[in-house]
């Protein structure tokens, strides 16, 4: 049998009722337990959330909407029920349908208050892997400084190579993938995925590629052994020692090498393509212009350049990432949609010949990316820690999620910089890859 209690109709609400309240209001179809004892929603339910102290619903109400349930569920005081806390998606889509994201009316809040106490009003803590705000960042120097993009990468991505082996799997790769069908295992669509920026980007035995925000080197390793001349740069130091470490243990040392700095320092030009795969969505999009135009100042005339990143499906939107992401994953991330990439990419006099949107193939990789969680989750806690984990589950989870209903997509763009008089290099008339 199926019972739901209206949260709303209760002047007078136990804990369970008012975490119902702050959610949705009404009819959730999720099991609902907190911490005095009391239970709400349907007693069939598979799913659930069980709010074990006072202390989590304190998250809730002073963070309302993603970033409050995030403190409170990595903190531990928040649990989510019938899930696996690597892969939190089957709740996760739940609540995205049922959830009504409008604030809850006055009345159903002053009754929130009036049932949890107003001392539940005074904030806490956050939990220690919570990132500062923005605004308190000025002191790791003003955003998209190369001294505060240094330090966001570092929170994100020198969490543990062994960690993110664990996720990935052997390819390392942590971009989305490209799958040749909707069978292919993610290390299989792992390596299309760089054959087809090889392909696009034309490179051949002899050439000279640079891969900016080359994470720990897959693409790299991908072109030398091929015969590619290739060089990668990244701002995480556990990535480039990793991914040096790689390059010897495959003999490819001289054709490939990592480097741990900034894109932006990198002194040698005249590179016959440019790969820039998932570094976009941390330069910030102020930054596109001289982003674009250093990057075309790398390449030689008739040289490629492949832009993989995140976007938005529109261009008019606010571009900041929402509380959970920017203080938990990609602190100072930015998104915006491929229409103001092509602009900006067109604007520094790049010519724009290709772009394809491999959003469904993102939702893909993020399910099987779970998966190894699961799979490695006993690993995976050892190494970085249980908080951590469920930062990183609850995160890819959710991504899958928007990508699967298009809140965020993922697109190619390829360009070309021009010589003299219009010259491409020579371009065939139509695309050259396989798909």
């Amino acid at each position: 049998m199926t019972v739901f209690h209206d949260a709303t109709s209760h002047p007078n609400m136990s804990i369970a009722e008012a975490l119902g309240a702050l959610i949705s209001g009404d009819k959730l179809p999720l099991r609902i337990s907190a911490y005095d004892g009391s239970q709400v929603g349907p007693l069939d339910a598979s799913l659930g959330l069980d709010l074990r102290t006072p202390r989590g619903m304190t998250y809730l109400v002073t963070a309302p909407g993603d970033l409050g349930m995030a403190r409170a569920y990595v903190a531990g005081d928040l649990e989510m029920r019938g899930v696996h806390p690597g892969d939190p998606y089957p709740l996760l889509k739940t609540l995205s349908e049922h959830v009504d994201r409008k604030r809850p009316p006055a009345k159903v809040l002053l009754d929130v208050v009036r049932s949890i106490g107003i001392e539940r009003l005074k904030p806490v803590p956050p939990p220690p892997q919570e990132a500062l705000p923005r605004w308190r960042r000025l002191a790791e120097g003003l955003r998209h400084s190369k001294t505060r993009d240094a330090e966001a990468i570092q929170h994100h991505y020198d969490v543990s190579n062994d960690f993110y082996r664990h996720v990935l799997g052997p390819s390392m790769a942590y971009t989305c993938a490209c799958y040749p069908d909707a069978d292919a295992s993610l290390e299989s669509a792992q390596d299309n995925k760089f054959r087809l920026v090889f392909e696009k980007l034309r490179l051949d035995e002899g050439d000279r590629l640079l891969d900016v925000g080359c994470g720990w080197g897959s693409m790299v390793r991908y072109a030398a052994r091929r015969g590619v001349r290739a060089l990668g740069v990244t701002l995480s130091q556990r990535q480039a020692a990793w991914a040096q470490q790689a390059i010897a243990g495959e003999g490819l040392q001289g054709l490939a090498e990592v480097r741990h700095c900034d894109y932006r320092d990198v002194a040698e030009s005249d590179f016959d393509a440019v790969s820039s795969i998932g570094l976009t969505e941390h330069i910030g999009v102020t930054n596109y212009p001289s982003y674009f135009a250093f990057l075309r100042d790398k390449l030689r005339p008739g040289g490629l350049l492949l832009n993989h990143s995140i976007t938005r499906p529109g261009n008019d939107t606010s571009t900041a990432a929402g509380g959970f992401i920017d203080r938990y994953v990609f602190p100072d991330g930015e998104l915006t949609g491929s229409g103001r990439i092509i602009t900006e990419a067109q604007n520094v006099g790049l010519e724009v010949v290709h772009e394809e949107d491999l959003r469904r193939h993102y939702a893909m990789t993020l399910r099987d990316w779970c998966a190894n969680l699961v799979r490695n989750w006993d690993a995976a806690v050892n190494e970085a820690g249980l908080a951590t984990a469920k930062v990183w589950g609850l995160y890819m989870a959710g991504s899958r999620l928007g990508f699967e209903t298009n809140v965020v997509q993922l697109h190619q763009v390829l360009a070309v910089r021009l010589g003299e008089r219009g010259d491409d290099g020579g371009l065939p008339l139509r695309p050259w890859w396989t798909p």
